[in-house]
C-alpha cells in the first residue's frame, strides 16, 4: 500500500545526534531511528514529510509558557535567529541527502502515484516542513526563503507562544489566546504562496482563527482526538467537524500519551502502565472519521518526535505500518477510507494548497 505520512522529526533527530555524538553514520537514507529512506521504500511509502524542528528554549528564548510571558518571549530575538540558522542547517542537510530514488517535492506532481502496479523502489518524495514558527521572528520574508528552499508546510507553533501566537496549553487564557497580528498575516502570506498551515501544536483560539482566516484546506500534521484521549494537543469534536468542513485534514499521532490516557491510580498514586496498540490509532481513526468525515483523516505518525517505548506496541517505525492496516480492517474501516487515510486525503490537500 502506498502511504504518506505527514509528520516526523528525522532531520532534528540526526542532526541533534550528529552534535551529541559526532556520529556522521546518521543520516536520512539508514540510520537506527524510526524512519530511513530504505524502509520508506522497502514499506511502500510514497511521500515522508520532515519536519525542521527547532526547540527555541535551546537558543535563549524564554520557555515560559504562560501568556503574560508571550512578550517576553516574542523579543528574543537573538533565540529565535539562532534557532531559523538551525532551520537552514537542516534544510541543507537535508538536500544534501537527494538522489535518483529520493527528492523533496515541489509541486503536487512530484509525490508519487498510489498506484499499487508501481514499484514500491522507484522514487520515494520528502517534505520538508517547519515545525515552529516563531523562526519568523515577525519577518514575512522569511516565509518567502523557507518556500525557496522548498518547505511547504510550517507548523506555527510548538510549545512556546511566539510572533504569531499562542501553543496548547492547559492553562485556560492561554488555550483561548488567538492569533497575532502578525499571525494573521502569516497565515495569508502562507495562502499567497502555496504553504499548508499547520494547526497541531497551536491553542485553541489559534486554531479557530486559521478556520477564519484561511481561504485554503488548513491541517493538523499530528493530532488525535481529544474525545478519546483528553490530551490538549488533540482536537475537539468541534475542532474535527470544523476541519472536515474546512476541507483539510488531521494526521493520526502515534505517540501513546496522545491515543488514551495511560495513567492509573494504585494505593492513591499514580503511573504509567497502559501500553497502547495499533487498535488505538484505528479507534482514533473510526472516530475523527465519524465526526470531520473520511475525506479528512490522515496519518501524522510523529516518528522520532519521543522515545520508541511510546510507540504502541509492535511499532517500531517505518517497517511496521502493515500492523496498522491489519488494526483498521479489524476495526471495520473500509479498503476505500484506509486508502484515503493513507495516501488520498493528503494528496488532494497538497493539490488544492501548493502552487
Amino acid at each position: 500500500m502506498r502511504w504518506i505520512d505527514m509528520h516526523c522529526d528525522t532531520l532534528s533527530e540526526i542532526r541533534k545526534r550528529r552534535k551529541q555524538r559526532k556520529d556522521a553514520r546518521e543520516s536520512l537514507r539508514k540510520n537506527h531511528l524510526s524512519v530511513d529512506i530504505q524502509r520508506l521504500k522497502a514499506a511502500g511509502a510514497a511521500a515522508q514529510f520532515f519536519a525542521c524542528y527547532v526547540n527555541a528554549a535551546e537558543y535563549g528564548v524564554s520557555d515560559d509558557g504562560s501568556k503574560e510571558r508571550a512578550l517576553s518571549a516574542r523579543e528574543s530575538a537573538g533565540g529565535w535567529d539562532a534557532a531559523y540558522e538551525a532551520v537552514l542547517e537542516m534544510i541543507r542537510q537535508a538536500h544534501d541527502e537527494t538522489g535518483r530514488d529520493f527528492l523533496f517535492a515541489k509541486a503536487s506532481g512530484d509525490i508519487p502515484s498510489d498506484n499499487e502496479k508501481d514499484s514500491v523502489e522507484r522514487t520515494v518524495a520528502g517534505v520538508l516542513t517547519v515545525e515552529e514558527g516563531g523562526v519568523l521572528n515577525g519577518q514575512l520574508s522569511r516565509l518567502d526563503a523557507l518556500y525557496e528552499r522548498d518547505v511547504r508546510l510550517v507548523t506555527l507553533t510548538w510549545n512556546y507562544p511566539n510572533c504569531i501566537g499562542y501553543p496548547n496549553s492547559r492553562d485556560r487564557a492561554v488555550m483561548e489566546s488567538g492569533l497575532t497580528d502578525f499571525g494573521i498575516r502569516t497565515v495569508e502570506r502562507m495562502n499567497r504562496l502555496g504553504m499548508i498551515i499547520d494547526v497541531s501544536h497551536l491553542s485553541d483560539g489559534g486554531f479557530w482563527d486559521c478556520i477564519r482566516h484561511s481561504r485554503l484546506p488548513v491541517a493538523a500534521s499530528h493530532s488525535n482526538a481529544r474525545s478519546l484521549c483528553p490530551h490538549p494537543r488533540n482536537l475537539s469534536d468541534e475542532m474535527l467537524h470544523a476541519l472536515g468542513e474546512n476541507g483539510g485534514v488531521a494526521g493520526l499521532n502515534f505517540y501513546s500519551d496522545f491515543l488514551t490516557d495511560r495513567t492509573v491510580t494504585v494505593k492513591g498514586q499514580k503511573s504509567l502502565c497502559v501500553r497502547t496498540g495499533a487498535e488505538h490509532i484505528a479507534a482514533h481513526a473510526a472516530w475523527m472519521m465519524c465526526k470531520a468525515g473520511e475525506d479528512a483523516v490522515a496519518l501524522g505518525t510523529d516518528f522520532d518526535g519521543f522515545d520508541q517505548d511510546s510507540l504502541p506496541e509492535g511499532i517500531r517505525g517505518a517497517e511496521d505500518m502493515e500492523l496498522v492496516w491489519k488494526a483498521f480492517r479489524e476495526k471495520g474501516i473500509t479498503p476505500r477510507q484506509i486508502d484515503k487515510i493513507a495516501y488520498g486525503n493528503v494528496k488532494r490537500v497538497i493539490e488544492d494548497v501548493w502552487r
